[in-house]
């Protein structure tokens, strides 16, 4: 990190993840000192409210904003930061940490601040879906569904998605899509629509293994429902080969339409949506300032 900025701020939710430790605080406040950086650390109280800490922030002066958190509380960071000078960063603590993981961020705490303090800006790439923004992956059809789902599960983490996913998985019928692409309007049955400007939803589960953030491009994937005697096609996710799979159609976009034959639960960075049967998804190429650590090499 740049040492002539030494003032950083930290936004935690305390209720990403596994929840809240309290090592947490004089772990960051302890490596700010051996870094000689000045640490201040706000505390969400509810949805929405790392959005305005993080513009409280910004109008106060501080030029690295951190959003500690899973991909929910790094999207209400992003929504503050858009377009400004300001660098984000990540300490990830949620359940998935898709965009963390993505980025080469470590998941520890301790490793996650050491390479924040030895960290690079790129100019990431964002996106809007219906007009809400998107840093990592959104979704329409059975993840949007889950991701309602999984919002009030009090078990969180990766066992307990898994066994909400295999539980409802039977019974979430495939839907009829009409999909712009380029010039040609598509029409699919599809199980999922995910839109991805990473390469994972999270847990090292890769929807989009050859996306990058700073490509200025979409990676559109189109899933049909697998039948139940083919599950082992969930490992194609964990292996990075989903996009080579047969129940698997994928496209580049910038911006795309998508009309559904009725509404379908969505997601927006593994967050719940709603429902909706239109869609419209646009790219904001090199957005967000984000830091990596210096020795990440592909993002």
């Amino acid at each position: 990190m740049n040492k002539e900025v030494n003032k950083v701020f930290f936004i935690v939710n305390k209720f990403s993840g596994a929840g809240y430790g309290p090592g947490l605080e004089s772990n960051i406040l302890n490596a700010g000192k051996e870094n000689k950086v000045d640490c201040t650390l706000a505390f969400t109280e509810g949805p929405g409210h790392a959005t305005t800490l993080a513009a409280e922030a910004a109008a106060a002066g501080f030029k690295k904003i951190i959003a500690v958190g899973g991909d929910g509380t790094v999207n209400e960071v992003a929504k503050a930061l858009l377009h400004s000078p300001i660098a984000m960063g990540i300490v990830p603590k949620g359940s998935g940490n898709g965009l963390a993981r993505h980025l080469g961020i470590p998941l520890g705490v301790n490793n996650a601040l050491k390479s924040l303090f030895n960290s690079r800006v790129i100019h990431m790439d964002t996106f809007r879906l219906n007009g809400k923004l998107s840093v990592n992956v959104s979704g329409i059809g059975f993840d949007g569904h889950i991701a309602n789902s999984f919002g009030s599960d009090k078990k969180r983490g990766l066992q307990g998605y898994t066994r909400l996913v295999l539980n409802e998985f039977r019974n979430f019928p495939e839907f009829e899509a009409t999909v712009t692409v380029g010039e040609n309007q598509l029409v699919r049955k599809a199980f999922v629509i995910a839109i991805a400007n990473s390469s994972q939803y999270g847990n090292n589960a890769k929807i989009a293994p050859a996306a990058s953030v700073c490509d200025e491009v979409l990676n559109m994937s189109i899933l049909k429902k697998i039948p139940p005697y083919r599950l082992d096609f969930i490992y194609s996710f964990f292996s990075g080969t989903v996009d080579q799979s047969a129940f698997c159609e994928t496209f580049q976009v910038r911006e795309t339409a998508i009309k559904l034959n009725a509404p379908v639960a969505y997601h927006i960075d593994g967050e719940p949506g709603g429902i909706a049967d239109r869609f419209i998804v646009e790219l904001v190429p090199a957005s967000l300032r984000m830091l990596i650590p210096c020795s990440r090499g592909k993002f």
